[in-house]
């Protein structure tokens, strides 16, 4: 990446005109240039496409998608850009830009869940969703999509994962038949009105619950047996999903990663079937 910066800088030193435009427009829209053509550029810049093909020769590349696949393959790591995003975030955000303290809270968010991952509760969810004879979602109607995503997710990791929607009233699934072997994953929201009331319930019918809720649930240490709290909600924001959506999928992904050669197997095996039914002739 360096080399291209090199050899763009110099063409808009000492390239001609037509050089200098396009060594400056590449150089000021770098991350833009996978979504081009050299048509596109010629156009943008008012050149003809043969003027800008010659351009890229002459920087060592056939064409922009030469271009292209450099930049994928010398993308910086994340992780190595990590300090200046964040510091030029927070700038951002002091000088009030929303969309930059939006993004900051994000971040914040995400860090209590990444914290959250190496506490013991964390490591007893996962074992508890591992070893249960039955894994039962629930969640409010509002929520239905991404509990439903979340038991597919775990379905990934091994059988038995069962999302309820309680469009019957009844909770019949959990509640018909012996469930001490069972682990309710009870998914909180202001919304959930009887979450407090099924978590009870499945307590006293012998099975575990597993409770994803806000930090000041007060009930939740009465009737969970596990409590995975979200990051603390700012007083000036409204309830978001992103911290829930964050949550669970990381709490899935650890689950398939601790399942190890059972779930690789289960994944194959969901490949295969989907590939068998997902495309099947109407009959």
């Amino acid at each position: 990446m360096e080399d291209l910066s090199q050899k763009l800088k110099q063409y808009i030193k000492i390239g001609t005109p037509a050089e200098r435009r396009i060594a400056k427009y590449f150089s000021e829209h770098l991350n833009e240039l996978p979504f081009e053509t050299a048509s596109s550029v010629a156009d943008r810049l008012e050149l003809s496409p043969m003027t800008v093909g010659r351009f890229l020769r002459s920087l060592g590349y056939h064409g922009l998608d030469g271009i292209k696949v450099h930049l994928k393959e010398n993308t910086p790591a994340l992780t190595s850009q990590l300090p200046s995003v964040l510091e030029q975030l927070q700038k951002d955000a002091s000088e009030g830009r929303p969309l930059a303290t939006q993004i900051a809270e994000q971040v914040e968010m995400l860090q209590h869940i990444y914290n959250l991952a190496s506490q013991p509760q964390w490591q007893e969810a996962v074992a508890a969703i591992l070893s249960a004879g039955t894994v039962f979602v629930a969640s409010h109607p509002g929520l239905a999509g991404i509990a439903r995503y979340f038991s597919d997710r775990l379905a990934f990791a091994r059988d038995q994962v069962l999302f309820l929607d309680g469009a019957n009233g009844s909770y019949i699934e959990l509640f018909g038949g012996p469930s001490d072997d069972g682990v309710l994953v009870v998914i909180d929201s202001p919304s959930f009105v009887s979450s407090r009331l099924l978590a009870r319930s499945a307590r006293r019918a012998g099975c575990k619950v597993l409770l994803v809720t806000g930090q000041f649930t007060e009930w939740a240490h009465e009737f969970a047996n596990i409590t995975l709290s979200l990051p603390p909600q700012r007083a000036t924001s409204r309830e978001s999903l992103a911290a829930m959506m964050s949550l669970l999928e990381y709490l899935a992904v650890t689950v398939i990663h601790a399942a190890g050669e059972t779930a690789e197997i289960r994944i194959r095996r969901i490949e295969e079937l989907q590939g068998m039914f997902v495309h099947a002739p109407l009959r």
